[in-house]
């Protein structure tokens, strides 16, 4: 005979009759025990069994050093190993030698310094002959020594963004000094490698300037030095190096066929581009951007930094006028080095939403989106340290660490196109987030190739964000939303399919306060598509908020208040919520429309860090000073694809 699987009810029966005398059927002979075992019920502990991540992980993927030529020549004297100490939690003395240490330790940090020029600023400020011979040369070290390493370092900056560069004292790949100092920063990166509690990445960042504009990339390895020392960084100068990008993307898949290792780039600050980080019209070429473009930009880059001290790249008021919390912490006014000022047709193919937006474009045209890219924030500190908390801000180089001019000293200028960039306008931001299962390389790096990251301007707030078809109000209703959503749904990074009929996407959303930050105002949920007409469109929807607050008439949430105490750098927590939880339905859904949804998580109002500036130094600034912000989160995206 067969024996059929016994039935829930038949397992309820057999209970209920524990004891008796179990009787042949056509179907078999089953004993309580042998149903029991047949049949497992649900473990009595809801995390036994559990294989998804329970913790975001906290970290920069962005800081430079001492061996950043721009970095050393700003004043910064503090090297990889100073700058992984400083991110476990240690006390350092910075550059200008101040003691600094984070108000709790980073789980994981890339020290990205410059391919270009890697390590020359070191010989050069040792005096080697053969650099200082250089005229050019000469007059920086000069500078430096005679107290101006400020405008020597922007002299650097500028005089490398041109391609004016001497040549003849340009560090590159083949270079003996280049090699030790490549050996050196992957020693220190497996030195402070410590698999379980903190996670030290080999990486550096490949400079691409296009007169001025800004194409930088950071390149991040999966692999210790078995496999990265094998090779030397690629860098933009020719004829070893290129400042195009697809040169680029040919020397990751290059480094991959030789060791079998891993690797990703993750671009930042399409806002000083002027127009070139997310093209339709590809700057090289001035033609489309093709598939293959697409294909490669795609399989390379599955992250963006998103925001940084040199500015918020989310979106902005020109591209998103009925986005109330659009105007924040904006760099707008021309490219890298100014050379070039800002216009209003630039911004579409600089910020993160608009990119999002035209990638749908992009992949209705050629079958694969070339921006479809999660997000992570970052520093791109030039001090070896850190640092995006407002109260222990050490600026973006050295010579805007705390001081009490620090906030009124030009960032950088250009008198001649009236353009200036002030130390206050520099931003405390940000750190990237992964939710990964184990503080590895090898954990993160692939949470980062899954995109289950978000970006955030310092607040280590933890963010969930799940899109299914199936989430109910009472998912919300739990104290580990995380296991509808893993089960129900995808987490942030992921695809939808085509939706069930009858269905539309739902999403269920979670915020959890900085244990030792601001409450938060509200969760939203920000939407682009694609219509049938082929033109883009986006909404920002408010889906969990603190308080009783309703929408007006005109479907915005009114402010959740100020508590903010500027003159004195403080604020309370008896406005907003230490937490936001709430399942999502998309009112306007049409199941033939590509779409993304990501969230955006916004804290209360807290003081900027001006504001501890003014308090702590007692100066008085000037009233356009912004002294206060709205920290925030952006998740990755979710995105939506139609059949066909």
């Amino acid at each position: 005979m067969i024996r059929q699987p016994l039935t829930i009810t038949g397992l309820v029966l057999l209970a209920a009759c524990a004891g008796t005398v179990a009787r042949a059927q056509d179907a078999g002979t089953y004993t309580v025990e042998e149903a029991g075992q047949a049949i497992k019920p649900r473990p009595y502990s809801p995390y036994a069994g559990r294989n998804f991540p329970t913790r975001p992980l906290f970290g920069d993927t962005h800081l430079h050093t001492a061996l950043s030529f721009d970095a050393g020549a700003a004043g910064a004297r503090l090297g990889p190993r100073e700058a992984y100490k400083f991110a476990k939690g240690e006390e350092v003395i910075s550059s200008t030698g101040q003691p600094a240490r984070l108000s709790r330790p980073l789980d994981f940090l890339v020290v990205a310094d410059h391919s270009d020029n890697m390590g020359w600023f070191t010989d050069f400020m040792a005096g080697k002959p053969e650099i200082l011979q250089n005229a050019q040369a000469r007059e920086w070290y000069d500078m430096i020594q005679s107290g101006h390493a400020g405008e020597a370092a922007w002299s650097i900056v500028m005089t490398f963004s041109q391609g004016k560069f001497p040549p003849d004292i340009i560090y590159q790949p083949g270079n003996p000094a280049y090699r030790s100092v490549w050996q050196s920063i992957i020693s220190a990166a497996e030195e402070a490698n410590d698999p379980g509690h903190f996670t030290a990445f080999i990486g550096y960042e490949w400079t691409s300037l296009s007169k001025g504009n800004n194409l930088h990339r950071n390149v991040i390895f999966r692999d210790g030095a078995e496999k990265a020392g094998l090779i030397e960084p690629y860098t933009t100068q020719p004829p070893v190096g290129s400042n195009n990008p697809r040169d680029l993307w040919k020397w990751l898949k290059n480094y991959q066929d030789k060791t079998g290792g891993d690797v990703l780039a993750i671009a930042h600050n399409g806002n000083l581009s002027n127009g070139e980080m997310f093209p339709i019209i590809e700057p090289v070429t001035g033609k489309e951007i093709d598939r293959e473009y697409a294909e490669q930009r795609a399989h390379w880059e599955v992250l963006y930094e998103t925001t940084q001290m040199k500015g918020d790249g989310e979106s902005h008021p020109f591209l998103s006028p009925n986005d109330e919390f659009a105007n924040f912490e904006k760099w707008d006014k021309g490219n890298l080095d100014l050379s070039v000022k800002k216009t209003p047709d630039m911004l579409e193919f600089e910020y993160t939403r608009s990119a999002l937006k035209n990638g749908l474009k992009l992949e209705a045209k050629l079958g694969v989106n070339p921006y479809k890219f999660g997000l992570v924030g970052s520093t791109d500190s030039h001090t070896g340290l850190a640092t995006a908390d407002d109260d222990n801000f050490f600026g973006k180089i050295s010579t805007g660490e705390p001081s009490p001019e620090r906030w009124s000293h030009p960032f950088m200028a250009n008198p001649k196109l009236g353009l200036k960039v002030l130390g206050w306008e520099t931003t405390a931001s940000g750190y990237a987030a992964v939710w990964a299962q184990e503080n590895t390389r090898a954990s993160i790096f692939d949470a980062m190739k899954r995109r289950e990251t978000y970006a955030t301007t310092g607040p280590r707030m933890a963010v969930r964000f799940f899109g299914g078809f199936d989430f109910a109000e009472a998912d919300a209703n739990t104290r580990s939303p995380a296991i509808a959503g893993y089960t129900k749904g995808v987490p942030m990074g992921g695809d939808l399919s085509q939706a069930p009929a009858g269905k539309v996407p739902t999403f269920l959303v979670a915020a959890l306060k900085d244990p030792i930050g601001a409450n938060l105002d509200r969760y939203q949920i920000v939407k682009g598509w694609l219509d049938d007409a082929g033109e883009v469109h986006e909404q920002v929807y408010d889906v969990a908020w603190s308080g009783d607050r309703k929408p007006g008439t005109d479907g915005k949430l009114p402010p959740v208040g100020d508590t903010v105490d500027v003159a004195n750098a403080t604020w309370t927590n008896t406005i907003g919520a230490p937490e936001l939880v709430a399942v999502w339905k998309d009112p306007d859904f049409d199941p033939s429309h590509r779409a993304f949804y990501y969230g955006r998580v916004i804290e209360i109002p807290t003081p900027r860090w001006p504001a501890y500036d003014a308090k702590y130094f007692g100066v008085k600034m000037s009233p356009d000073v912004t002294m206060t912000t709205q920290e925030r989160a952006y998740t990755s995206p979710i995105w939506y694809n139609p059949a066909g």
